[in-house]
């Protein structure tokens, strides 16, 4: 039984990974799109049989941002607001709320309601702030100023 688990760990790990290459990639072809959202997919499927709560919300938010980057609006909310859920659920506190709640704004800022977009900016905000290593906090509002109200 443990085997099983590590190797679902170590699959989601890999499709995480591959995710955030193809992410980080200038010119994706459509191969390369199809692979991003299947790996991002895959990851968080294979999270939820072998991980935490925290492993699943993050693999909601990956989810989340690949249908940001492809600028799909409605899959790119569902995705947020489970990350969202699960985060809330799990009462998971710094980083990953405040990704949470980046994902949502950024989901809402896609989808064209700039109320909602304020709303979660600010929410996300307020988390950001409580997170406690530096580097990731001004990482966190590096990745929130790219969806402010009014920008793109």
């Amino acid at each position: 039984m443990e085997d099983r688990l590590e190797l679902h760990k170590s699959i989601a790990i890999k499709c995480f990974n591959q995710t955030w290459t193809l992410i980080e990639k200038d010119d994706r072809s459509q191969e390369d799109i199809d692979r991003m959202i299947n790996a991002a997919h895959a990851s968080r499927y294979h999270w939820e049989i072998a991980g935490k709560a925290v492993n699943i919300a993050r693999g909601e938010w990956l989810i989340s941002r690949v249908y940001a980057i492809l600028k799909r609006a409605e899959p790119c909310l569902y995705h947020a607001d489970r990350c969202l859920k699960v985060t809330l659920e799990s009462n998971l506190q710094g980083f990953d709320l405040a990704f949470a709640y980046e994902a949502v704004a950024r989901a809402f800022k896609l989808a064209g309601d700039e109320v909602e977009t304020a709303k979660y900016i600010l929410q996300a905000k307020e988390a950001g702030a409580k997170i406690t290593d530096k580097n990731d906090r001004a990482y966190f509002f590096s990745e929130l100023e790219t969806i402010q109200p009014g920008s793109e």
